[in-house]
C-alpha cells in the first residue's frame, strides 16, 4: 500500500554549510519578522556562549523583515557586544558581521573590496556597516581540525539524518571552496559511517594544483564518494561580470582540458549569458571532449539564451523550491516583463535541455517533495502563482530528482531508477505523488529510506 521510488538525488546542496546552519540561530522568515527579533534571538544564544566565542545566525532575508533592510554591525553589537557575530543571509551570498567579527576578519575603513566582493560602507563616514556581499566564505570562524571538533560532527550527524529523513540517498556537494581538505573530511566521514548519502563533490579552481599534487583528478573515488565538477562562480555584485568574460573562458577551457565537467554558477540573465558564451568558446577552441557541463541555477533564461543553451548539450541544475520559499520576493523584485523567463522549467524540458533538480540547501530546506510540489504548482508560500505556463508534469519532475541527477554525475548506470543491477537506493512514501492532487504532495510522508539495500532511516523508529 506504499509507493517506492528511486532514492532522491539532490544535485546541488552544501553539506558543510547545512551542518553549520543546524547548530546556528535560526533567523529565517519562519522564525523572525524584524531586526529586533534577530537581536533577541542572538542575545539568547550569546548568554549561553563563552565570551569571545562566535555566535552565528543563519537564514535572514531582509525582504521579509518589517524594516525591509539588512541589519547593521551596530545592531548586532547591541545583541552580543562580547562575542563575534556572523549573521548569514538566506541566499548565502551576503552576511553581516558585528564590530568584533569585523576586527577578527581584518576588515576596517581602509580595507579595499576583494575581487568579486563588496564591503558595504556608511555613505557619510566610509565605515563598514557590517554587510558583506559575496564574502561569506572569506570571513568567520575557521577550523583546522574539523573531525576533532565535537560541534562540527554533531552538525554533520544532524544533516545526515535530515537528508535521509527526506529520502535523499545521494547529493552533489556544490561549494566552490572545496578542495583536498574537504575531500579528506568527507572520506573520513564515510569511513566512520557518519555520512550515509553518496557524495559527488565539486571542487574550486583554486584547488586544482593541490588536487593534482595529491593524485586526485576528475571522477576519482567510488560509488560512495567521488570528485565531480570544477565549480566556477559567475557574479555581478559590483555591477560587472566577475570573472571577466575572457578570464571565464580560459577557466572553462582549463577545467575541460584537465578532464573536468564544469559547473557554472549563473543566476541572473547576464550571468547565464556569460556562462553560455564561455561554454560556446570551449566547444569551439578546446581539443578535449565535452564533459556534460552544467549551469547551476539559470534562474532567468529568456528564449534567445535557451536556444543557445540547446546547442551546447549542457545541463541545467535548477531549484524548484525557490518558487515556493521566495515566490513573494520574485513577484516584487523581478521586473514583470521577465516573469515568463523565471525558472522556465517546461521550456527547458521541451527545448531538450537536460534538467536536474536540487535544493541549494541551506538556502531552503532540502525536501525533494517540496521541490516536486513547487515545480508542479509554481505557487509561492503565500499561494501566488508564478507563470503557470512553465509548470511541469509530476513524472518529469520525479525524473529531475532521480534519473537526471544520476545523469548529471555520469552515474546513470549506477542509480536513478529501480532497475536490475543498479544500487538499491530507494525511498518509500505513504502516498503516490503521481496520483494525488498537487496540494496533497506537501503532506506526503517519507516512510523509509534505503541505501545499498540497508534501511538507513525509518519513520517508525
Amino acid at each position: 500500500g506504499k509507493t517506492v521510488l528511486p532514492g532522491f538525488i539532490d544535485a546541488h546542496t552544501h553539506l558543510f554549510a547545512y551542518a553549520s546552519s543546524l547548530l546556528s540561530v535560526d533567523c529565517s522568515p519562519s522564525a523572525v519578522s524584524s531586526i529586533r527579533d534577530i537581536q533577541l534571538a542572538l542575545k539568547r544564544r550569546a548568554q549561553g556562549t563563552p565570551p569571545g566565542a562566535w555566535v552565528k545566525g543563519v537564514g535572514y532575508d531582509e525582504f521579509y523583515l518589517k524594516e525591509r533592510r539588512h541589519p547593521t554591525r551596530w545592531e548586532l553589537d547591541e545583541a552580543a557586544p562580547r562575542h563575534p557575530v556572523k549573521l548569514s543571509h538566506r541566499s548565502r551570498h551576503a552576511c553581516v558581521l558585528n564590530s568584533m567579527a569585523l576586527a577578527l576578519s581584518h576588515i576596517s575603513i581602509d580595507t579595499p573590496d576583494p575581487l568579486g566582493g563588496v564591503i558595504d560602507r556608511d555613505v557619510n563616514t566610509g565605515e563598514p556597516t557590517g554587510l558583506l556581499l559575496e564574502m561569506n566564505d572569506m570571513v568567520g570562524e575557521q577550523r583546522d581540525n574539523a573531525m576533532d571538533d565535537e560541534n562540527f560532527r554533531r552538525g554533520i550527524a544532524q544533516a545526515n539524518k535530515s537528508y535521509l529523513s527526506m529520502g535523499i540517498t545521494s547529493f552533489h556537494e556544490a561549494s566552490a571552496t572545496n578542495g583536498v581538505r574537504q575531500w579528506q573530511i568527507l572520506r573520513e566521514l564515510k569511513e566512520r559511517g557518519e555520512l550515509i548519502p553518496r557524495v559527488y563533490m565539486m571542487v574550486g579552481s583554486a584547488a586544482l594544483s593541490e588536487l593534482g599534487e595529491q593524485g586526485l583528478s576528475a571522477g576519482h573515488g567510488d560509488e560512495n564518494l567521488r570528485i565531480g565538477p570544477l565549480k566556477i562562480m559567475i557574479r555581478q555584485t559590483s555591477g560587472a561580470i566577475y570573472p571577466p568574460l575572457e578570464e571565464l573562458k580560459e577557466l572553462v577551457i582549463r577545467g575541460q582540458e584537465a578532464g573536468f565537467q564544469v559547473a557554472l554558477h549563473a543566476v541572473e540573465e547576464e550571468e547565464v549569458e556569460a556562462a553560455i558564451s564561455a561554454l560556446e568558446h570551449a566547444s569551439q577552441k578546446s581539443t578535449h571532449p565535452h564533459r556534460r557541463h552544467r549551469i547551476e541555477h539559470c534562474s532567468l533564461c529568456p528564449p534567445p539564451l535557451l536556444e543557445r543553451l540547446r546547442g551546447l548539450e549542457a545541463l541545467v541544475v535548477t531549484q524548484p523550491s525557490f518558487l515556493y520559499y521566495s515566490g513573494e520576493r520574485y513577484m516584487t523584485q523581478v521586473p514583470r516583463e521577465k516573469h515568463p523567463w523565471l525558472y522556465p522549467l517546461k521550456s527547458l524540458l521541451c527545448g531538450g535541455v537536460g534538467l536536474a533538480a536540487s535544493s541549494d540547501c541551506p538556502v531552503v530546506p532540502p525536501s525533494p517533495l517540496m521541490g516536486i510540489y513547487a515545480a508542479i504548482t509554481r505557487r509561492s508560500e503565500a499561494g501566488d502563482a508564478l507563470q503557470l505556463s512553465e509548470a511541469v508534469q509530476p513524472i518529469d519532475v520525479l525524473r529531475m530528482y532521480t534519473g537526471a541527477g544520476a545523469y548529471a554525475s555520469f552515474e546513470e548506470d549506477l542509480k536513478g531508477s529501480i532497475s536490475v543491477g543498479k544500487l538499491a537506493d530507494l525511498v518509500v512514501l505513504d502516498n503516490d505523488p503521481l496520483a494525488v492532487f498537487p496540494e496533497e504532495i506537501k503532506s506526503i510522508k517519507i516512510e523509509m529510506t534505503i541505501a545499498g539495500g540497508e534501511i538507513v532511516w525509518d519513520r517508525t523508529s
